[in-house]
């Protein structure tokens, strides 16, 4: 990560550097993958306040950290600290939402409970009346329901209504008239 200081009445000693740059290659460590980011540090003195504030851009989102004190060093601890959570919380969001979470190879996998079997599939038989079908008499639409059918619609030739014939689960008949 590289690391840029901009002190406004304010300098920085050779000693408070190094510390500086170890406490944030740290961080840096959490940052970088495959590219390099760069810190922006602002050090500050505000009626004997010192200020420190840590910028940086990590995917889209702006990552600032700030502290003041007293005392330059403890203000620059406060501000890394406080940057060192919002970088390990936008890194735990930004892993976490884009990938999915692995499966534990460890862990054997539970028998899974039967399934139901499956209904037959329904079918729907259209009766076209638009054929040109002569009209029956019962007795002839029994006769037709001998060849395995469910149901049969068929014009009555004695009423010349639209009737429905179905066979019931005991074998016998119900007639359905129009």
């Amino acid at each position: 990560m590289k690391i840029t200081y901009t002190g406004r009445q304010v300098e920085l000693a050779p000693a408070q550097l190094k510390k500086l740059e170890a406490r944030f290659s740290k961080i840096g460590k959490l940052l970088d993958g495959k590219r390099e980011s760069e810190a922006h540090v602002i050090l500050s003195l505000e009626r004997r306040t010192h200020r420190a504030e840590v910028e940086l851009k990590y995917y889209g989102q702006q990552l600032v950290g700030a502290g003041a004190d007293a005392d330059l060093f403890t203000a620059i601890n406060s501000a890394a600290e406080k940057f060192e959570k919002q970088v390990l919380k936008a890194r735990t969001k930004w892993r976490d939402s884009k990938r999915a979470p692995k499966t534990a190879l460890a862990e054997p996998e539970a028998p899974a409970a039967p399934e139901p079997e499956p209904e037959p599939e329904r079918r729907i038989y259209k009766a076209n009346q638009h054929q040109k079908r002569k009209p029956m008499t019962l007795d002839e639409a029994v006769l037709e329901m001998e060849k395995d059918r469910d149901y049969l619609v068929y014009r009555d030739a004695e009423t010349d209504r639209v009737t429905v014939i179905v066979r019931r689960r005991d074998g016998n008949f119900d007639l359905v008239e129009g």
